[in-house]
């Protein structure tokens, strides 16, 4: 069984995107862009600033459970580095989309710099886990 959503839950305030952008590289997509896979190391996380992105996660089996949509203003892989764990989906910037990627380094560098911004991470990871609750639910 597959969810599909269009989710919010992956974004970040302006002051955030910002301090983040300050930081960041862009990410050519001009083709569909592979931006992290389902089970890989978390490098970093990207920032979407036009276009969209589709996020899926599958099963064991290999089939598709969940694939959400994010666009503008939406931060893709924040869990993975938060927990330092393995992404638990994968991201896939769609053809013409505008993206930028920040490090996890320098993602660790700018929370320490400027701790408020840490209040905005946990309010997007509170929605994430929120989304996923209610994409699980319909199981």
């Amino acid at each position: 069984m597959k969810v599909e959503q269009s989710s919010s839950a992956f974004l970040a305030n302006r002051k955030l995107i910002q301090a983040l952008e300050r930081r960041s590289h862009a990410v050519s997509c001009e083709e569909d862009c592979t931006l992290f896979r389902q089970g890989d190391a978390p490098s970093g996380l990207y920032i979407i600033h036009r276009g969209k992105a589709t996020l899926t996660m599958k099963a064991a089996t290999g089939e598709d459970l969940i694939q959400m949509k994010a666009g503008p203003g939406s931060l893709l892989g924040l869990p993975a580095i938060v927990g330092k764990q393995p992404y638990s989906l994968t991201a896939i910037a769609l053809k013409g989309a505008e993206v930028r990627f920040v490090s996890r380094k320098d993602f660790e560098e700018i929370l320490s710099a400027d701790p408020s911004l840490s209040i905005n991470v946990c309010q997007i990871l509170a929605a994430e886990v929120q989304s996923a609750r209610q994409v699980l639910s319909r199981f």
